[in-house]
């Protein structure tokens, strides 16, 4: 029985080593140098230590979700790429209907003035 689920163990055994491996070479022989920027726990574009209720800048994350809109647009092309020729026709036009609601997306964020940067 084991020897049916030896590869998966092998395979689990790999990547726990190749997920904690560099973190704990990086405690044991990196270097220790504290300071308070590098000690700061957040990188959102305002000072952690003040109130929770403060008004902050939904820029940040209007930036981050269309980025995300778009990458994921980058990661449905190529495997579209890959297989245009298995698909022929339909599925060159299922895709340009699908960039062409993307890109009328695109250019209503600009004119609204999502991409602006004050």
């Amino acid at each position: 029985m084991l020897e049916d689920y030896l590869h998966i163990l092998i395979f689990l055994a790999v990547a726990i080593l190749i997920g904690f491996a560099p973190r704990v070479l990086g405690m044991l022989l990196g270097p220790r140098r504290p300071d308070p920027e590098k000690d700061a726990p957040y990188e959102c574009g305002f000072d952690a230590f003040e109130s929770a209720r403060m008004k902050f800048d939904v820029r940040y994350y209007l930036v981050a979700i269309l980025f995300i809109l778009f990458d994921l647009e980058i990661a449905f092309l190529f495997p579209w790429a890959v297989v245009l020729e298995e698909l022929g026709t339909a599925g060159l036009l299922s895709m340009s209907v699908f960039l062409g609601i993307l890109v009328v997306g695109f250019i209503y964020e600009w004119r609204k003035g999502a991409l602006d940067w004050e």
